[in-house]
């Protein structure tokens, strides 16, 4: 595992400290794993939307390529 260090603005600290003081975390690297867990989760989902706006190509290949040429 690395460590890394990120600067955050004083009210995002002070968010930090009363969320781990409430218990609802040890400290603030399990903050930032949990943030980071549910950003990639997030993007997984976006990605599979995204996806799923892509038309979808069926029939004749040859036919598919000139509609896609013009």
């Amino acid at each position: 595992m690395t460590t890394i260090s990120v600067p955050v603005p004083s009210e995002q600290e002070k968010f930090l400290e009363d969320y781990i003081k409430s218990g609802r975390a040890e400290n603030k690297a399990q903050v930032f794993r949990r943030a980071l867990r549910e950003f990639q989760e997030n993007e997984a989902v976006r990605a599979v939307l995204e996806t799923e706006k892509e038309p979808i190509l069926r029939g004749n290949l040859k036919n598919l390529a000139k509609k896609l040429r013009n």
